[in-house]
Formats: C-alpha cells, sequence, structure tokens
C-alpha cells in the first residue's frame, strides 16, 4: 500500500478563534500505540517514547472566509490524537493522527465528513472555568467515549518527562499542526491544518485526568500509557484550512 493525496482542497478556511485549547499529554510505549495506528503513520517519538493525548477545544466566532463575525458558531469539541510521521514523495511530514472527534454542535456531526474535513460523533460537554482552573468533561451520546479533566494554570511547566522546558514543548506541538483523522472509510483520512498568527501555550499543573481512551487496559496495559502534562491555549486567532485526504491505494501489480 502507498499513501496519496488524490485531490486537492476547494473548500475554504474556517476563521473564528480559540477561546481554550487545553492539550493534556500522554508519554506512550511507542509499540503500543503503534498497534493503534493505521498505515502510513507511525509515531513521532521524543526520548525514545511515543506522545499522544486529548485536545478539548472551544471554538468560536467560526465562520467561512471573510464573512462578518455574527454570523459566526461556537462549540465544545475533543479529540483524541497522537503525534505522528509519515512519507511525503519529498520528505516524511510530522502531524497528528486523530482516531475519533467528538462535539456538542450538530452542525459539526452533520456537516463533518460530508461537506468539511473531519467526522464528529455528537456529546454532551460540561466546562467549569475561570482565570486560574479549568475543568472540562464530555460524555458521547452513544457513551463509547468521555474525558474529564481538571487543571490549574502556573507560571512553570512541571516535570515532564517528554520535555525539557515550556519552549520545548510548544515547538514540538506547533510543528505538528497538521491532523489527519479517522473517517467511515479506512483507507482514507480527513486532513486539516491550523493556522494561527498568535501561537501561545501557558503550562498548566493536571488536578486530575481521565478518559475512556487512555484509561483502556485493553488498549494501554499498566504502565504504557503515562500522564505527562497539560498545556492551554487561550484567545487565540486560528484559521482552520481543509487539506485534501489522504488516501491509500494498492502498489501496482508487478
Amino acid at each position: 500500500m502507498q499513501a496519496t493525496d488524490r485531490r486537492r482542497h476547494v473548500l475554504p478556511g474556517i476563521r473564528g478563534q480559540i477561546e481554550r485549547r487545553l492539550l493534556v499529554n500522554y508519554r506512550v510505549d511507542a509499540e503500543v500505540i503503534a498497534r493503534v495506528l493505521p498505515h502510513p503513520f507511525r509515531p513521532r517519538l521524543v526520548g525514545g517514547a511515543a506522545v499522544a493525548g486529548i485536545c478539548l477545544i472551544r471554538l468560536g466566532q467560526m465562520r467561512p472566509g471573510h464573512t462578518p463575525r455574527w454570523v459566526g458558531l461556537r462549540s465544545e469539541n475533543a479529540a483524541h490524537r497522537v503525534a505522528v510521521e509519515w512519507d511525503t514523495p519529498n520528505s516524511p511530514q510530522a502531524g497528528v493522527y486523530i482516531p475519533r472527534r467528538d462535539s456538542d454542535s450538530w452542525v459539526n456531526v452533520v456537516l463533518g465528513g460530508r461537506v468539511y474535513p473531519g467526522e464528529h460523533h455528537r456529546a454532551r460537554f460540561r466546562a467549569d472555568e475561570t482565570d486560574e482552573d479549568v475543568r472540562v468533561a464530555h460524555t458521547s451520546l452513544d457513551g463509547s467515549a468521555w474525558v474529564d479533566v481538571s487543571v490549574h494554570i502556573t507560571d512553570e511547566l512541571g516535570d515532564s518527562r517528554l520535555f525539557a522546558g515550556l519552549e520545548e514543548a510548544s515547538a514540538f506541538f506547533e510543528t505538528g499542526s497538521v491532523g489527519y483523522s479517522a473517517t467511515r472509510r479506512p483507507n482514507r483520512f480527513d486532513g486539516l491544518g491550523l493556522k494561527t498568527s498568535a501561537w501561545k501555550v501557558e503550562p498548566t499543573s493536571v488536578t486530575h485526568a481521565h478518559s475512556s481512551f487512555f484509561d483502556d487496559a485493553r488498549i494501554f496495559p499498566g504502565g504504557t500509557a503515562e500522564l505527562d502534562d497539560a498545556l492551554i491555549m487561550r484567545r487565540v486567532p486560528v484559521l482552520w484550512e481543509p487539506l485534501a485526504s489522504l488516501r491509500l491505494q494498492a502498489e501496482p501489480a508487478a
């Protein structure tokens, strides 16, 4: 099998604001996470470990292209994600693979994967936030996925085993701002690119973090997924750029 981009995107970018983006990161055994990843993705390693996590993002004023802000939509969204690499004709590409997306927006659920990249499951969200503390939880309507995370905003990154400091962590995620997500078709992955003129992350300390994905011992046996750190972005302008779907084709017959 080989990976190919079979078409250029023709959809407009979606512009708005990241009101809050909480990145909860795990240090994961590379061999274990590799079993979760479909071809052509492979784990992107830091010090021999894979990096995976949860993105809990509230978007505001989301609207196509140059339409006015007042038509924009607001939504709470979640994605389980794995930092990955894959080969392109020119060089390896870094980004994230997203096995699942959840949203409280029926617009995202209905249009995602049909009109715009990214299939979503409908979920109920609860968010309690102050300037110093953030808690976000969600449960999918079908009960198959849930997350509950609470953090306290701090001045410095804590005892991370993945990153030496905030600057290193920020650079890692900024260079991995291209994401491909699973679809109903096992040979196709929907692509989105995140662009912002004001990339900035803040460190946090994690009060608690639970996830139907990372807490599942069938996927991650004891000790193979270790909570490492959490970062937060707040009030950041964003442009989501649709990318050509990544599709798999059979190799030509010999």
